[in-house]
């Protein structure tokens, strides 16, 4: 267990990738920011990639530890001292029982992130352990942690000394400047060429007014086709107004003229139109942005977000660790892989399987089911 001597801005309990499958009953994913640096934070310590952590945003806390435990501390620089040492980022360390972990303000970046040996064993709410700070749900009793609290640990048997590679971790802006990358959609035909243009080439200010819920931004005015300023009544009267939909995450959410970008705790729906999308593998730029940093947009395809995404997931695994082993041998002049096991699969079997499964639909009156799943 780990006691809290001083909380911290706002320190939370977070999993990967948070609470799924919640958006219709109005309840958002949460989860962690910068969900990189948050994993390779667990990989650190030898947890499951979305094992419940600390996220400490903008300033982190003082912790006393009630026993001996391996840590890991990634993202931003918050100065990480115990018993009042400095210790590095970025490499599993071994905390002894009453020392004292200690942080302060993040100097580069805006969140740190704290993986324990064995993940922090809260009680799971809706599948997660993630805290969603304005419905009071999640993490510990719903809130951000608080002087005085305890922190509950699974038991480890981890050991200190991992360290991630130089080439996998997150390079964070130092100049306070951010490019991030969208895809455009879903209500891009809503603004006109004149408009696209202009937002994908200007710089936006990340406002005061931001948090988990939504990233405000300032910059230049907005223009719109004629779909957006002749339209019916049931669409509102200004021209990012537009009938209630569903928003995806990451949404650039148009409330007059000022976009917001809806984050990890934002709302499911609403009636503004969204001509861009942040997609998952750029948050984490999003994480470490602090209030006064400014936004370029890039635009990207579909495509190229998905493998941004599949690469960022790669990276988030025990191949970043500088003592990683690659199984891949040469056999003449063609690589292969060392494997465990092989599963063997009985076809026919399977094909049998599925003609069951068909006269059963039949029999309910069910001819054709399609499924489609979406991250």
């Amino acid at each position: 267990m780990v006691k809290v001597i001083k909380k911290g801005l706002e320190t939370s309990v977070q999993d990967y990738p948070g609470r799924i499958g919640t958006l219709n009953l109005g309840f958002p994913p949460s989860g962690p920011m910068d969900s990189w640096s948050f994993r390779l934070a667990n990989i650190l310590v030898g947890n499951e990639p979305g094992a419940a952590a600390l996220e400490c945003q903008f300033m982190g806390p003082t912790l006393k530890f009630n026993g001996d435990r391996v840590i890991a501390i990634t993202g931003a620089d918050m100065s990480p001292k115990i018993d009042g040492n400095p210790v590095p980022l970025w490499e599993s360390l071994k905390v002894k029982k009453d020392q004292i972990l200690e942080m302060t303000f993040a100097t580069i970046g805006a969140r740190s992130y704290i993986a324990f040996s064995g993940g922090i064993n809260t009680t799971p709410w809706l599948g997660s352990r993630s805290t969603f700070h304005k419905a009071g749900v999640g993490g510990i009793e719903g809130k951000a942690i608080q002087d005085g609290q305890i922190i509950p640990l699974n038991k480890s048997k981890s050991v200190p000394g991992r360290k991630i590679k130089k080439s996998s971790i997150p390079i964070m802006s130092t100049n306070k400047k951010w490019s991030v990358e969208v895809v455009k959609g879903p209500n891009d035909d809503w603004v006109d060429e004149k408009g696209h243009k202009m937002f994908l080439n200007s710089n936006w200010k990340l406002q005061s007014k931001s948090d988990r819920t939504g990233y405000r931004l300032e910059g230049p005015k907005w223009s719109f086709t004629e779909k957006a300023t002749n339209k019916g009544l049931e669409h509102g009267t200004f021209p990012s107004n537009i009938i209630d939909q569903g928003y995806p995450v990451g949404a650039i959410n148009l409330a007059g003229q000022t976009p917001i970008i809806l984050v990890n705790d934002g709302p499911s729906m609403g009636g503004f139109i969204v001509p861009y999308t942040v997609p998952s593998a750029s948050f984490w730029k999003l994480g470490q942005a602090k209030p006064g940093d400014s936004f370029n947009f890039v635009e990207i395809s579909v495509e190229k977000a998905q493998t941004l995404r599949t690469e960022q997931t790669i990276i988030c695994s025990e191949t970043s660790l500088e003592s990683y082993k690659d199984n891949s041998v040469q056999i003449g002049n063609h690589p292969t892989k060392k494997i465990d096991h092989i599963k063997v699969v009985d076809f026919d079997k399977e094909k049998m399987d599925e003609k069951i499964r068909n006269k059963i639909m039949e029999k309910r009156g069910i001819k054709n089911i399609k499924v489609r799943f979406f991250n």
